[in-house]
């Protein structure tokens, strides 16, 4: 008998915890295959449109106050990866960031949501573009959903900062993976 309620309140408890599990999805990039053209950076020796993607979430959680968006290369021969995109304080009806949405100036951005300078030096979004001979580079579009509304993060924080305040107020994520290799 004991063993049978022990099973029941895991399964409940899971149950409970898997609730909400928050997807993602985009038009221009699906889990596991390559960026297209249209997400590669045009710079640096890369030759792509360094659009960002469409981004679609839904299943969100209870409680959630903010999302906030990155693009990571893990596979960056840096020793710390590499921070393409970093977007925060995006409200919590949105449901997604348009095609474009990492444009300079942040202009196609849900009101209140900022980007954050990225490794290449600037605010907006850069695409994909490994070192030439490189293996294939994991890029992860990772949502995250948040408890806080502003995260605080300041205007001028690294990308690794914002991980660290993303990480404090995290409720769920979801991430899509684009492994790449453009040269």
């Amino acid at each position: 008998m004991k063993q049978i309620l022990s099973i029941s309140c895991a399964l409940a408890l899971f149950s409970a915890s898997s609730a909400y599990a928050l997807t993602l999805e985009s038009p221009q990039v699906t889990n596991d295959k390559t960026f297209s053209n249209q997400q590669i950076f045009d710079s640096w020796g890369c030759t792509g449109d360094n659009i960002s993607p469409e981004l679609k979430w839904s299943d969100v959680p209870k409680g959630t106050k903010s999302f906030a968006v990155t693009l990571y290369d893990p596979n960056a021969p840096t020793g710390s990866g590499w921070w393409h995109w970093v977007t925060i304080n995006i409200p919590a009806d949105a449901t997604g960031l348009s095609l474009g949405a990492g444009a300079l100036g942040g202009d196609k951005l849900p009101k209140g949501a900022s980007m954050l300078r990225n490794d290449f030096g600037f605010m907006g979004y850069g695409g994909a573009c490994p070192p030439p001979m490189a293996q294939p580079h994991n890029y992860e579009i990772t949502v995250y959903a948040l408890d806080v509304a502003d995260l605080g993060v300041p205007v001028d924080a690294s990308p690794a900062l914002a991980g660290y305040y993303i990480l404090q107020h995290d409720l769920a994520k979801a991430v899509l993976t684009a492994p790449t290799n453009t040269r």
